[in-house]
């Protein structure tokens, strides 16, 4: 095969490739768009076959209706809350717990390592009513640190954690640290703590999504619409009888934003902190 043609078949098969990514991507992307879309169209015209694919004008008649209906506004302050405090709690406790199973040695680390990664295993829904009886147990029903604590040592920001220490954070670092006098609380707190940046900086952007988009717990916990987080909030307006779909979209379009414009930020910072810390176990 000459040259010339095998620089041919690999522009070919550069361009094929860039061809099924756009493709992924316009598939990806489609449903965003027709929501965005929707959000601007009356509940009549997004039923129309076929449905509308250009922005219409009932926008801000959407948003009257749907901040009759919720208060949209509270729903959305309480979600940045929650989410903000589940993503410092998950910083704090999965940075420690990872620091401890990569560092310390202590008696039956393997086998409790070995127990925190079998819980993801475990359906989310199995936990349910004891998550909900301990909940109200301790008072915490309809009250936002239900949504934000019970749950922020998470096994795959440890697991997270506990890699990138192993791979990037030199134990002499440490041993040397001990030697000047520095206490176990101050080498993490100043020394390690600085050092994960990248791991940490991925696990918020992991941590604030989830949170984000939690649909279950604050079904279970919370009572109030008052302390509904967003994606409930907008589910209660779901009735078999007559749902505003063009506020619905409308609010969603809204709850859409902050992610897609942090994941448009911080993608490529999300991509390489995923895989840092990957080449050790």
């Amino acid at each position: 095969m000459s040259t010339g043609t095998s620089v041919g078949l690999q522009t070919m098969s550069r361009a094929s490739a860039w061809a099924l990514v756009a493709l992924g991507a316009l598939i990806m992307l489609a449903p965003f768009y027709m929501m965005f879309v929707f959000a601007t169209h009356p509940r009549e015209e997004i039923f129309q076959v076929p449905p509308p694919l250009l922005f219409g004008t009932d926008f801000m008649s959407n948003m009257g209706i749907l901040l009759k209906r919720i208060p949209f506004w509270t729903n959305l302050a309480w979600s940045f809350y929650v989410a903000i405090a589940f993503t410092l709690c998950s910083l704090l406790f999965c940075s420690m717990g990872g620091y401890a199973f990569a560092i310390y040695e202590f008696p039956l680390k393997k086998q409790l390592f070995a127990l925190v990664m079998g819980t993801l295993l475990i359906p989310p829904f199995l936990g349910m009513i004891p998550n909900f009886m301990v909940m109200d147990f301790l008072g915490w029903i309809d009250r936002p640190i239900a949504l934000y604590l019970p749950g922020a040592a998470g096994a795959f920001g440890i697991f997270m954690v506990r890699q990138y220490v192993l791979s990037s954070v030199p134990r002499e670092l440490i041993e040397a640290a001990r030697m000047d006098g520095c206490g176990e609380f101050r080498i993490y707190w100043t020394i390690v703590l600085p050092l994960l940046g990248p791991a940490l900086g991925t696990l918020a952007l992991i941590s604030f999504i989830s949170s984000w988009n939690n649909f279950i717990s604050p079904l279970v916990v919370m009572r109030s619409l008052e302390m509904y987080t967003l994606p409930l909030a907008l589910r209660s307006m779901q009735n078999p009888v007559n749902t505003e779909w063009g506020a619905i979209m409308a609010g969603s379009a809204i709850a859409a934003l902050p992610l897609l414009v942090l994941f448009a930020l911080t993608s490529r910072r999300l991509i390489d902190g995923l895989v840092s810390g990957a080449v050790r176990g």
